[in-house]
């Protein structure tokens, strides 16, 4: 036996001695498991959905970011809405391009909203397009009591905010005026809405039977535009405002709707004007979420009125007060005694020609006292815009 023979046989005896074995830990498998073969691919499946979802939701922020504040834009996250504060926005639906219009329109649909985080709870009141008001534009300039829907065409969204601020007493932080030939879009691009009918009724080539109902785009803008043959007229149609804007909300805040973003970023850079920022509206969605399933809806009871050959309705000062009230407690204020020029000619009215607010019949004698309508300028509803800024006290 040769010396090599020799140490390969000693080599073995030692080996076994000790005991030793492959270790099977740093070796190759043998054998490839279908079982490890799945797990790979599951594991690179999940990386690239992640990767996907992630890259999507990229591109869904900076698109909705681009929408809404456009190049130049503020993007600003508002101090009161950064500090979770209650807000007021004002909505309103311009009616510019329906019905054959082609001028800057009135504002056909005016709802007040609020919402209180530290509370969980969110109000909507609507005024009716016919109430008198004292229309404030431009500071320094002086305009008629008349319908409060025309202080758009006055001033646009801007008037409209001094001017139902300084109706109702209350300070109004945003607005969001809505074009209303995007209703149809906007109702399709989530999904179509889910609504209560009040009572069955036909307009506009479309049905509406009493209960549950589900609306598309058409049969929405049928749904809130009829007025006439409804028994409360006016009031019943701010109703079914509110139940189809409350129904887009939710639908647009939904899961389910993020797969349409792009038909609403699209509708919303064409028809909608805010003074909203982006990340005013995403901490919104974020954290005033809850407001949302607690909503106290409400309006501002009218009397009929014709005053100089028009058809008007007048509010009295406890239904102004009373939508004060409610306003001002979401909104976390004291309550405020409504001294305004609305409330002046109430008083005046009751005084000498003796309007009685609980009489069925249009009043026919109420008259605009213009000795004490006050212009803007000593008028406490002065105010700005701007996302940062109030419009009233």
């Amino acid at each position: 036996m040769n010396s090599n023979s020799k140490r390969r046989e000693d080599y073995h005896k030692r080996r076994s001695s000790l005991n030793l074995h492959r270790n099977l830990a740093l070796a190759a498998p043998s054998k490839v498991f279908k079982g490890s073969v799945c797990a790979r691919i599951v594991g690179i499946i999940l990386v690239l959905c992640v990767s996907f979802g992630l890259a999507w939701a990229a591109h869904m922020y900076f698109a909705l970011h681009s929408a809404i504040d456009g190049n130049g834009g503020n993007y600003a996250t508002s101090a009161r809405i950064a500090n979770k504060q209650p807000i007021s926005v004002l909505i309103l639906g311009v009616d510019q391009g329906l019905e054959g219009r082609h001028d800057k329109g009135n504002s056909d649909t005016i709802i007040l909203a609020t919402a209180n985080p530290s509370k969980n709870k969110a109000t909507m009141t609507s005024i009716p397009r016919d109430t008198l008001a004292n229309i404030l534009g431009d500071p320094g300039n002086k305009y008629n009591m008349f319908r409060i829907n025309s202080a758009y065409g006055v001033g646009g969204s801007s008037a409209s905010m001094r001017t139902v601020s300084a109706l109702i007493g209350v300070p109004i932080h945003y607005y969001v005026e809505v074009n209303m030939k995007a209703l149809k879009s906007l109702v399709n691009a989530v999904g179509g809405v889910d609504v209560k009918v009040p009572f069955s009724f036909s307009y506009d080539w479309c049905d509406f039977h009493k209960g549950k109902q589900h609306l598309n785009g058409r049969h929405a803008v049928a749904y809130v535009r009829m007025r006439h043959d409804d028994p409360r007229g006016d009031y019943g149609r701010q109703m079914r405002q509110r139940q189809v804007i409350t129904a887009v909300v939710h639908k647009a805040i939904s899961v389910d709707s993020i797969a349409n973003y792009r038909k609403l970023v699209n509708i919303f850079s064409k028809y909608v004007k805010t003074n909203l920022t982006f990340n005013d509206m995403l901490a919104l969605a974020l954290t005033y979420r809850g407001c949302s399933e607690n909503i106290a809806s409400g309006y501002i009871q009218g009397h009929d009125a014709w005053i100089n050959g028009s058809s008007i309705q007048v509010a009295s000062t406890q239904q102004l007060q009373k939508a004060s009230d409610k306003i001002r407690a979401n909104l976390d204020l004291e309550k405020k005694v409504l001294d305004n020029d609305e409330t002046k000619l109430n008083k005046l009215n009751e005084q000498n020609n003796h309007i009685k607010w609980k009489d069925p019949n249009p009043f026919t004698n109420y008259q605009i006292y213009h000795s004490v309508i006050t212009d803007e300028t000593n008028n406490n509803s002065t105010g700005n815009t701007g996302g940062n800024n109030t419009t009233g006290q």
